[in-house]
């Protein structure tokens, strides 16, 4: 019996008052087109949200490649490195068994001759005497 009396206010309503019809429809398109609005915003904002992941994907995968370039070119000047250490003590090792030569020449011969200090070229490289001439590397000089 409410259903009865519910449809009954409602098509008295409708068909009594025009004003009251032109608001509700009014209301009803404003409320349409308010509700468009909204979901074409929703639309751009995961348009925008979208690209901006598109976006930051790609330039983490640029920096990921830069770090495994960079961890790259790192491993082999540590190589490098290692290898230069190594020459190094090889040639401080040379170097000290010539001066000990020229000790024995300088209390055998009677020589006179300089013989300078070796500083441990680990612990300060800095005090590694350097020739005068700059050393000229090449690329086959480190196959061995």
């Amino acid at each position: 019996m409410a259903s009865i009396q519910r449809s009954a206010t409602s098509s008295g309503s409708e068909a009594g008052d025009p004003q009251i019809d032109e608001r509700k429809r009014k209301r009803m398109l404003s409320n349409r087109e308010s509700a468009r609005r909204s979901r074409m915003r929703k639309q751009k904002q995961l348009e925008d949200l979208t690209d901006e992941v598109s976006r930051l994907q790609g330039a983490n995968k640029k920096l990921v490649e830069n770090i495994k370039a960079k961890e790259e070119a790192c491993a082999e000047t540590e190589s490098a490195n290692s290898i230069l250490r190594a020459q190094t003590l090889e040639l401080t090792e040379r170097l000290r068994f010539l001066n000990s030569i020229l000790e024995i020449a300088e209390e055998v011969g009677g020589l006179s001759v300089e013989i300078p200090d070796i500083p441990d070229p680990l612990l300060k490289p800095w005090q590694i005497p350097h020739p005068t001439q700059p050393i000229m590397a090449t690329a086959n000089m480190f196959l061995r």
